[in-house]
């Protein structure tokens, strides 16, 4: 049975969503883990542009602070004169995603995708009901999509029919779809079944979610666009990029000063970050 919401205004960020789907566009939300990976995001959309959901895991906090993260976050956004999101991903606590809303998170979401479908909408909706009194988006994730050390080679794609049935019960604004992406490096070209992708958009009517969207090819990113992805995950690459370039930025000088040999990481993680914008923005 449908779940009744309140009448309330939909979520900013839930509105962006829906809109973009409905132009055949897609929103890049990036990791950040620290001022210098965030100052590469926010250079990257300011140059081009570009609307930018910021990501924050429990790990990120952990080392950040949750507070100090926000303020880093948001005066970024306002130095960078961008419109941009605040989103907690992958969370598996209840208290963990309150106190996110509490700090003023745009958006969050609850991962119970590794639970039976019974409880994955319990637990779901218990944090739909909870977001609507911050008037704040959630994201929640069906089928598997491996995570970092987990085996690429177990399949579980989520299920057009369970997906409809999920977004009824639960009242969820976003869906994390398991389409053949993976998190972390791929061993091999990914192939995302786009055909699965474009029923279970029939099926739900809202919009999609693209998980491990490092190593994705172009043209597979902007099929997936075209066929109800509207929010596009980038994380591993991120990481990757800076950390290669700070290593051999080290290894080419004795420089001890931060504010040397940081600069040419930011600015190859920006480099990344507005190729990525360029594909999931192509016509």
């Amino acid at each position: 049975m449908p779940v009744q919401l309140p009448d309330v205004h939909p979520a900013d960020l839930t509105e962006k969503l829906s809109s973009f789907q409905k132009k055949g566009k897609a929103i890049l939300a990036t990791n950040f883990y620290n001022y210098e990976t965030l100052r590469g995001i926010l250079q990257a959309a300011a140059v081009l542009e570009q609307p930018i959901i910021l990501q924050l895991t429990k790990s990120s906090l952990d080392y950040m602070g949750l507070a100090s993260a926000v303020k880093m976050a948001r005066a970024g956004l306002q130095s960078f004169n961008i419109k941009g999101w605040l989103h907690l991903d992958h969370c598996y606590s209840y208290s963990l995603i309150q106190q996110c809303l509490d700090a003023g998170f745009d958006s969050v979401m609850i991962d119970a995708s590794e639970r039976p479908l019974e409880d994955n909408i319990r637990i779901t909706r218990k944090v739909v009901d909870l977001a609507l009194q911050y008037n704040a988006n959630v994201e929640a994730e069906l089928g598997y999509v491996a995570k970092l050390g987990q085996s690429t080679d177990q399949v579980g794609f989520t299920d057009p029919e369970e997906a409809r049935q999920f977004v009824e019960a639960t009242g969820v604004h976003a869906l994390a779809v398991a389409i053949g992406s993976a998190h972390g490096f791929y061993k091999q070209e990914p192939r995302l079944d786009i055909e699965l992708l474009a029923t279970i958009r029939e099926k739900t009517g809202i919009p999609l979610v693209l998980h491990g969207g490092s190593g994705i090819p172009a043209a597979a990113l902007q099929q997936a666009i075209k066929n109800g992805i509207s929010k596009i995950n980038l994380a591993t690459e991120i990481k990757n990029i800076f950390i290669q370039t700070l290593q051999a930025c080290l290894t080419e000088n004795e420089e001890i000063d931060l504010r040397v040999v940081f600069p040419p990481a930011i600015n190859a993680v920006s480099d990344l970050v507005k190729e990525k914008l360029a594909i999931i923005n192509q016509p």
